[in-house]
């Protein structure tokens, strides 16, 4: 290559920067899964998909699921009302045993005087409608005010007597607090998560003077597991701080009601696989299979297992994207002991969701 050429390289935007790894590492196929899957985490529902439903062809998906070995999805986009109702009819009661809907809540509906008898209503609606969970969302202490315009943590008092009645109704809930760190974290050359922000400004939660810190948030989200004991918690995306293992397993060693998924987060544990490997071996019946993949697909799947059961090195993430979409790495499989994965691909899910 000539000088000039160099000098042209040089001036290479990150942003059009695209390296092709060179690693000649093992590639394991793992067509079906060491034991049979619950999928605690995933959108059935037509809460993220514009008023269309997530999945058009049931029965398609059902063959898919048979394929890749998994018994039962947790559907989180029940909602509240009908929608319950429509998604209970559509999957669960439709199809026995192989999809759980869980409903969710207005939590605006705390600014109100009768804010919490409101929400408890709610709830016990949508156990009468046939949900058999419920799911909090990060808008819960993000962008949820109360009535004098402060955020709503997810500790607060309020929160808190809701969530008590979900333990006494029997509902497990599945709780998603915050974000990813670097999302708190300045947007500026050092943020390894600009790429995706820059796709999806709206995730930037930098600016403290509309937004608490990550630490603040994940402070609350622990403070509410422990103030309501009866109630069973899963911790969404390794227990929303997958960057943070030892805050993650502080939880989980004071709260014994409280466990976490996997969902959504190879990215950040197939960087530090050895890390969670000894967390799901010294907590084994507190992990639990999920993917937050939407639509569901066999090549994701497929690839989870293979994250999960092989000691493959160097593979990317999201074999599809030509710029891994959670950071520029690539990761590593959690070679996890063959005793372990019949707990964290169903047992443990079947132990939490009551099936």
């Amino acid at each position: 290559m000539t000088t000039a050429g160099w000098q042209e390289l040089a001036q290479l935007r990150l942003a059009d920067w695209a390296p092709r790894s060179m690693m000649r590492s093992a590639e394991t196929v793992v067509e079906r899964p060491a034991a049979p899957v619950v999928d605690v985490h995933n959108h059935l529902g037509r809460w993220l998909s514009d008023g269309e439903w997530m999945i058009p062809d049931v029965p398609a998906l059902l063959r898919l699921l048979d394929d890749c070995g998994v018994q039962t999805v947790v559907n989180l986009d029940g909602m509240w009302g009908e929608e319950v109702t429509a998604n209970v009819e559509r999957y669960d009661r439709a199809h026995p045993g192989r999809f759980l809907t869980f409903c969710q809540l207005e939590w605006e509906r705390l600014a109100a005087p009768d804010g919490v008898a409101a929400l408890v209503a709610s709830l016990e609606d949508s156990v009468a409608r046939g949900a058999r969970g419920l799911k909090v969302w990060k808008n819960l202490g993000l962008t949820v005010r109360d009535a004098d315009g402060a955020l709503i943590l997810p500790d607060d008092p309020r929160v808190v007597a809701v969530l008590r009645r979900a333990g006494e109704l029997g509902l497990p809930v599945l709780i998603h607090t915050a974000d990813p760190i670097a999302f708190f974290e300045p947007a500026d050359r050092h943020n390894e998560r600009l790429d995706e922000l820059s796709e999806v400004p709206e995730w930037w939660f930098g600016d403290r003077d509309r937004y608490p810190s990550f630490d603040t948030l994940l402070d609350a989200h622990a403070a509410l597991a422990l103030a309501c004991p009866q109630t069973s918690f899963i911790g969404a995306h390794a227990g929303c701080a997958a960057e943070d293992l030892d805050r993650v397993e502080s939880l989980l060693e004071a709260a014994p009601n409280y466990t976490i998924d996997t969902a959504g987060r190879m990215a950040e544990l197939g960087r530090q696989p050895r890390r969670f490997a000894r967390l799901v071996a010294a907590h084994p019946d507190r992990v639990l299979f999920g993917t937050d993949i939407f639509p569901i697909t066999a090549e994701q799947y497929r690839l989870h297992y293979r994250f999960f059961e092989t000691a493959d090195e160097g593979f990317r993430y999201d074999p599809a994207a030509e710029i891994p979409p959670q950071g520029r790495w690539d990761v590593s499989a959690l070679a996890l002991a063959p005793e372990l994965l019949e707990g964290v691909y169903a047992g443990n899910a079947r132990r939490v969701l009551g099936i």
